[in-house]
């Protein structure tokens, strides 16, 4: 049985559909609160769904019974309840789940991360903190550490507003990202499972090219047609910004906005030799958006 906690996410609801079209067994951490059609679309995959936080102790024990690998997903920044903290959810509620992960016996644990930044704040802390853990765990492990989500940060809701032809530039717009889809994220946890490549090992993740925030809006502009209005948040207004929250979610969303902004570049060549992904470009983002 694979467990996928955070199963109702973006991320770990692609990796519930890959599971269950490969004809794995799959079991769906999933909350009281969670949306019930998005817990209904995962039953209706063939997974099995079992209520459970991993804020509450006995729920993740009764989840971890009869698992032989996690993939954990689970994150307090896009889904964020109430209760949900870095700090309950991120640091505490992994660490947890790392502990009885071990006690019930489970061979494997995939980590979804992300990539080391030179930008201090509480979800990096947390993030390297359970990612030590892990490794010192005796847990057979991977560690992956993708690059920015181009579903996430190339989208309204942070800005870039392609129906509108707005976009908001972090910084200079010139620093190169290797921008990556979530999908393509659930297809290296997946495979993560039985690749021999991925046991012990810590993977950075990003897309086929390095293309700067500049680079992107271009490339929406000669598909759509449209020149774009751009507007620069300056990276020291970021650190303003992150210097003056008191909150820990907020100084980290100021924390990962200053690092797109410095850029975050990945050489994909000798990952891909190890697995067999086709990796989505932004043009190809920018077609279906």
């Amino acid at each position: 049985m694979n467990l996928v906690v955070g199963a109702t996410g973006l991320l770990g609801s692609e990796i519930c559909r890959l599971l269950a079209a490969k004809d794995k067994p799959v079991r769906g951490l999933v909350r009281r609160t969670s949306d019930r059609a998005k817990i209904e679309r995962l039953q209706g995959l063939g997974a099995e769904t079992v209520l459970g936080d991993v804020k509450d102790h006995p729920s993740v024990v009764a989840a971890c019974r009869g698992v032989s690998a996690i993939i954990s997903t689970v994150s307090s920044t896009l889904s964020r309840q109430e209760g949900d903290t870095i700090q309950s959810v991120d640091r505490e509620g992994q660490l947890a789940l790392i502990d009885e992960a071990k006690a019930a016996g489970v061979d494997r644990f995939v980590l979804i991360s992300f990539l080391n930044m030179n930008v201090e704040f509480p979800l990096q802390s947390a993030k390297r903190e359970v990612e030590q853990r892990l490794r010192e765990s005796g847990l057979t492990y991977t560690i992956l550490q993708p690059s920015f989500f181009m579903e996430v940060w190339l989208s309204p809701a942070l800005g870039f507003d392609a129906a509108n032809a707005t976009a908001q530039i972090y910084g200079s717009g010139q620093n190169k990202i290797s921008w990556i889809s979530y999908q393509d994220v659930a297809k290296f946890a997946v495979a993560s499972l039985d690749n021999p490549a991925a046991e012990n090992a810590v993977i950075e993740l990003g897309g086929p090219e390095a293309l700067s925030p500049l680079e992107v809006v271009k490339i929406f502009e000669d598909l759509q047609g449209k020149i774009f209005k751009t507007q620069h948040v300056s990276e020291e207004q970021l650190r303003a910004q992150k210097e003056e929250v008191t909150d820990s979610l907020q100084e980290s969303f100021a924390g990962l906005m200053l690092a797109c902004a410095q850029g975050s570049v990945v050489d994909m060549r000798e990952v891909l030799e190890q697995f067999s992904v086709q990796l989505r470009s932004v043009k190809e983002y920018a077609r279906k958006v």
